[in-house]
């Protein structure tokens, strides 16, 4: 088992993003002593593997229930996250006990959103298991469930105790799901850190090989703007928003689509249309508006969107959590790796994004 790389957060409790392959044997220690019970939330895919992970725990002395989720967004209801409630309450866990979410981004949201809630909070561990919740939802203490009016408006700030990366989860995943978390990296080279989209530019299908060390460094690099983000601003009062670049227009995708569309495929589509947006006020060239199509092609991903559903998505951007009474807010980028937010943009603006990225 070698050394995993260790990416530290600083939060309301500091803790480790274990970044490695091999690293089911390290979870028992990370659940540590005066830990009576387990309570191991996962989707239907990863029953197989989530005995796995049930018998290392059992073996390690804890009492370990496992439940099963329905599939990815589905699982985050209310409906949900209350048959979790039930299922702890029936079980008796208490606030010594921990709560460990293995799966994508959507059991991750949900499991945190479940500690946070049972007795006012429990620990949790998460284990991410696709690229999106190693680098996006897992890390960062953001936790939430979806209701009909938007994605992720119920929910609350709680840090996970640890967060295991462990890469050898990669190597099964399916394609589409490993290029769609691909979109959360990327961002984290626009806002931050250039050299990711260096390395994807040099070499689009090594940054896709889940076997490889150019996947696992951009993994690194992403978790660690991430983990930087977090530290300076936990509660997203003012620089944690940089994090949501290119997902106002997002989310509105994914409410318009009912979550038929992956996160990062709306992810890169909402890339492009901030930085038409960004373009069009006249805070980037056309330079780095072009690179932004390049580098999310270049893996795949999605740079446009349908037309004539601008009304629908312009009112589930209200919605969104950045908003201000009935000013829109969006992140932008003034140059290269230097997020901005652009406040009230002019509605021309938005029109012409919007067109943009339908090709209309």
């Amino acid at each position: 088992m070698s050394e995993p790389v260790t990416v530290q957060v600083r939060a309301e409790h500091d803790y480790d993003v274990l970044i490695g392959s091999g690293l089911l044997d390290r979870l028992p220690a990370l659940v540590g002593d005066g830990v009576a019970r387990v309570f191991l939330m996962h989707p239907p895919a990863l029953a197989e593997q989530a005995a796995a992970v049930a018998g290392r725990l059992t073996a390690a002395g804890y009492g370990v229930r496992t439940h099963q989720l329905p599939d990815a967004e589905q699982a985050k209801t209310v409906e949900t996250a209350a048959g979790c409630w039930a299922a702890l309450g029936q079980n008796a866990f208490t606030r010594t006990d921990v709560v460990i979410g293995l799966g994508g981004g959507a059991t991750t949201d949900l499991a945190g959103f479940v500690a946070a809630t049972w007795l006012r909070g429990v620990r949790v561990i998460q284990i991410p298991t696709t690229v999106l919740a190693m680098v996006d939802a897992a890390v960062g203490g953001k936790t939430g469930i979806n209701t009909d009016e938007g994605k992720n408006l119920v929910g609350a700030f709680h840090s996970p105790g640890a967060v295991v990366c462990d890469l050898d989860w990669l190597r099964t995943l399916p394609e589409a799901d490993l290029r769609a978390g691909m979109a959360e990296v990327v961002k984290c080279g626009f806002i931050a850190d250039p050299r990711i989209l260096e390395l994807v530019e040099a070499d689009p299908a090594a940054a896709m090989d889940p076997a490889g060390p150019v996947l696992a460094e951009l993994i690194r690099r992403a978790v660690q703007v991430k983990a930087d983000v977090v530290s300076a601003d936990l509660k997203e009062s003012s620089l944690r928003e940089v994090l949501n670049y290119g997902h106002t227009f997002a989310h509105a995708v994914e409410h318009y689509e009912k979550y038929r569309w992956r996160h990062g495929e709306a992810v890169a589509v909402g890339m492009v249309f901030v930085a038409e947006l960004a373009h069009g006020a006249g805070l980037i060239d056309l330079a780095l508006l072009q690179r932004h199509r390049d580098v999310l092609t270049a893996l795949g991903l999605p740079t446009r969107y349908r037309p004539g559903v601008w009304e629908e998505l312009r009112t589930a951007m209200g919605r969104d959590k950045k908003t201000r009474g009935a000013t829109l807010r969006f992140v932008v980028l003034e140059a290269l790796a230097r997020p901005t937010r652009l406040v009230g943009p002019d509605p021309a603006l938005l029109d012409a994004a919007y067109a943009a990225i339908t090709g209309e």
